[in-house]
């Protein structure tokens, strides 16, 4: 988890490396910033390539790397670039390049091939996740929705069905929560209320989605916190956030990954049900119980 302004800590060399650019990011010059940009979300080609091989992926000079990390206070660019030895998460590809890639594996009967990468994204994406935040960071973000005067849970395209989820279990034991947008409203729309005493938890990967980040500009204009849940340090939502939670979406197929964001989400309900008190836990039953009284549940003893 990253809090906007402060550096993140990371229980390794290359994370607090990243954490300086991150600081650093606002002042640097505009090819810097493309530069930048690039390693935080590809750290992993930093270690494998050539400072020149780098710059062409980055679509910069080699000497804009050099510059790049005497600005951020290495003597070199092999200064910068030495602690980087392991993968740490690929780009995204084109989405139409990904739909060819697996049409190919289809025509070719590589389905295992197919099947082994999945599951392999899939553990990278999850473990990358939970070894990049803590307890302290979750139970954090989960007492401050539990105090707020209103949570409001925002997002769009394929973020607002994993928010939906997450509001559905939320409200058993929570009257402060609420999406944002109802019905068909735009987000904005829902959020005429916001303010300092409310917090807007926002969710959004690449391509961005306009609505979210306009509308998560709005709620910190209005004073409240801004909780984010993205896929790189440099997204739009991301730098205007309080606090961060990068989610990988990495996968062989043609859209981003969802799931490592959906276990974020479930790991935030369970937090927030052991930060709460005992009238969380009586809201939860009687909401079960009413179901129950209700037949809402099959019981096929009785049927």
């Amino acid at each position: 988890m990253y809090h906007h302004g402060m550096m993140q800590s990371e229980p390794n060399e290359t994370g607090a490396i990243l954490d300086r650019v991150m600081t650093a990011y606002d002042d640097l010059s505009p090819q810097l910033r493309k530069a930048a940009q690039y390693v935080v979300d590809n750290p992993n080609e930093v270690g494998v390539n050539s400072m020149r091989q780098l710059a062409g992926l980055a679509g910069v000079q080699p000497n804009t790397l050099v510059r790049m990390s005497k600005s951020l206070g290495f003597k070199s660019y092999e200064d910068f670039r030495e602690p980087f030895r392991e993968v740490l998460r690929r780009g995204i590809d084109s989405f139409p390049d990904r739909v060819r890639w697996l049409q190919h594996i289809g025509e070719g009967g590589s389905h295992g091939r197919l099947y082994g990468e999945l599951a392999d994204t899939f553990m990278s994406n999850t473990e990358t996740l939970f070894s990049s935040i803590s307890a302290d960071d979750m139970k954090e973000a989960a007492t401050r929705m539990i105090h707020a005067r209103r949570v409001y849970l925002l997002g769009m395209g394929s973020c607002y069905p994993l928010m939906l989820g997450f509001f559905y279990v939320a409200r058993m034991a929570f009257d402060n929560f609420t999406m944002a947008p109802q019905q068909a409203n735009l987000p904005i729309d829902d959020l005429s209320g916001i303010g300092p005493k409310d917090i807007l938890l926002a969710a959004t990967y690449r391509p961005y989605r306009r609505e979210t980040v306009e509308a998560a500009r709005y709620g910190q204009e209005q004073g409240a916190t801004l909780i984010s849940l993205t896929d790189s340090r440099t997204s739009p939502i991301a730098l205007v956030t309080d606090i961060l939670f990068a989610v990988p979406t990495s996968t062989p197929q043609f859209f981003p990954s969802t799931l490592s964001m959906n276990a974020l989400l479930e790991a935030l309900l369970a937090f927030l049900v052991a930060e709460s008190d005992a009238d969380s836990a009586a809201r939860i039953e009687a909401f079960h119980r009413k179901r129950r009284d209700l037949s809402v549940y099959w019981d096929g003893d009785h049927e």
